[in-house]
């Protein structure tokens, strides 16, 4: 059972235009904030926008859970001819997570910009962070190919610039938006070009008709090439291996509040729009479809999984450790999409949810630091678990969930995904989840040893607690990911419901 079925958040006048309004808003504030006569003023713009956002998400999520599937049509003009928004469970719950981690960034950012970005260049760093947001809110309300495309790069060209300007703090920034640029260019003319083959071979761009004139197309070459290009395009934009190397630069060096952002939501949007055109479009019937999910996807999202763990062992920046576990914890997710399965789908959803609690509170804690003591690598952390217990309890806590560790939202997610491991006969999958577990624990014991039980170096800058702005939403992460370790009925919920309106499975 959905848990929003019973959920009103607005007026029914407004939810009717829940849709819309959740796209429009950050949209409309990025401009406000881009023209405010001051940082203060744009930062109070970024948290109205964003939080207005979450509203209509939560809106939205009710009217998902009581008519299944919400369809808004722009301008009065019914699809296929007409443009339409369409929200089906799988939407809604990435709605709800991409607003609840904008409005997390957004309050962190009022403390992170003064430390790391100048501050007459505070105004338009909200402008590109609202205007990210609205991107990614778009993906995941539009039902026309072509518009997830046009948002999907909105969204792209505003993360670049963010992590751009982290050049103030680290000029490695710059080659790692660079790099983000012209991989993110080549998988957006991938993406692009792949749409084009597939409004050739069925006439339409809508993605609900796109799926019913390609159920008869299974031999069409246009289709096939398609299918091929838009997952080589979304591959790279969902930093898929060996397409992420872009990654661990951008999150290593973006400022904090884009860091936390883009790290929590921006490669799992593109998760969610793979996973509506390989299930939603094409469908698992589709011989090619099957191939790609046995072949391709899951001795890829196997050896990410073990690659980019072996490789956040050896990383002496804290930054990138938390970069590379991010492309490990994402073939985690692609494993479980891998199977076709609903238990697999909904585990992937389920661990990506968790990673996403997660990955935002490390961030959020490294960055609530650094801005008080420029730390870097691990020594530059040492002994901080003393020097800032509050910060460092939700790292820990956080870092536990990462390891999967008892009582968290981790060991859940993994363990489901070994069920459904289980459940499709894929042994060899859960050999790769242990491996990869044991890894994971050792770079986690890495990071909560230099942190906790290393003496702080003579000499060194002291460390001291993040500032409240970042206290209070970073153990709103730490408590959730204990919350859904212990009651996951929420999270689990939405992704069961996710994945079986994505692959059209009955409630």
């Amino acid at each position: 059972m959905n848990p929003f079925t019973d959920f009103f958040a607005t007026p029914q006048p407004l939810e009717a235009h829940a849709p819309v309004l959740m796209v429009v808003g950050p949209l409309v504030a990025a401009c406000a904030a881009g023209l405010s006569p001051n940082g203060r003023w744009a930062w109070v713009i970024s948290v109205g926008g964003a939080v207005f956002a979450a509203w209509m998400a939560l809106a939205l999520a009710g009217s998902v859970a009581r008519e299944g599937v919400v369809t808004y049509a722009l301008g009065g003009f019914a699809p296929p001819m007409g443009i339409a928004f369409r929200i089906d469970a799988l939407g809604s719950m990435f709605a709800l997570l991409v607003s609840v981690m904008g409005v997390m960034a957004a309050l962190v950012s009022g403390h992170s910009l003064n430390a790391e970005i100048r501050t007459d260049k505070h105004t338009l760093v909200q402008a590109g962070f609202l205007l990210c947001l609205s991107g990614l809110l778009g993906i995941t309300a539009t039902g026309d190919a072509f518009n997830a495309f046009v948002f999907l790069e909105i969204s792209s060209i505003a993360s670049y610039a963010l992590i751009a300007t982290g050049a103030a703090r680290d000029r490695r920034a710059l080659p790692a938006a660079f790099n983000s640029l012209v991989m993110g260019t080549i998988g957006a003319t991938f993406f692009v070009l792949g749409i084009g083959f597939l409004y050739a071979a069925t006439g339409t761009l809508n993605m609900e008709d796109m799926a019913a004139r390609l159920a008869t197309l299974e031999t069409s070459r246009a289709a096939q090439a398609g299918f091929a290009l838009v997952v080589a395009g979304l591959g790279l934009k969902a930093a898929m291996f060996p397409l992420h190397l872009w990654l661990p630069g951008a999150y290593a060096h973006a400022p904090t509040a884009a860091a936390i952002f883009l790290s929590a939501t921006a490669t799992k949007a593109a998760i969610y729009l793979l996973a509506r055109f390989v299930f939603g479009v094409f469908g698992t019937d589709m011989a090619f479809t099957e191939t790609f999910l046995i072949w391709v996807a899951a001795p890829l999202a196997t050896a990410a999984a073990i690659i980019c763990s072996a490789q956040a062992i050896h990383q002496t920046e804290l930054r990138r450790i938390l970069a590379y576990s991010s492309v490990a914890q994402t073939g985690y997710v692609l494993l479980g999409l891998a199977t076709g399965r609903i238990a697999g789908l909904s585990a992937g959803f389920f661990h990506l949810f968790n990673h996403a609690l997660m990955i935002a509170a490390l961030f959020m804690a490294v960055g609530g630091l650094a801005r008080r003591g420029s730390g870097r690598t691990l020594s530059d952390f040492a002994g901080a678990g003393l020097s800032a217990p509050w910060t460092m309890a939700a790292f820990g806590i956080a870092t536990l969930s990462l390891a999967g560790a008892p009582l968290t939202a981790g060991l859940l997610s993994k363990w489901m995904l070994v069920e459904a491991m289980i459940a499709r006969g894929w042994i060899w999958a859960v050999v790769a989840i242990a491996i990869v577990s044991l890894l994971t624990i050792i770079y986690a014991w890495r990071m909560l040893e230099a942190v906790f039980f290393r003496a702080r170096p003579e000499g060194a800058d002291a460390v001291r607690e993040a500032p409240p702005g970042v206290l209070v939403p970073l153990w709103a992460l730490a408590i959730a990911n204990v919350w859904f370790g212990i009651d996951a009925s929420l999270p689990v919920g939405l992704a069961e419901a996710g994945a079986r309106a994505v692959t059209g499975a009955p409630p």
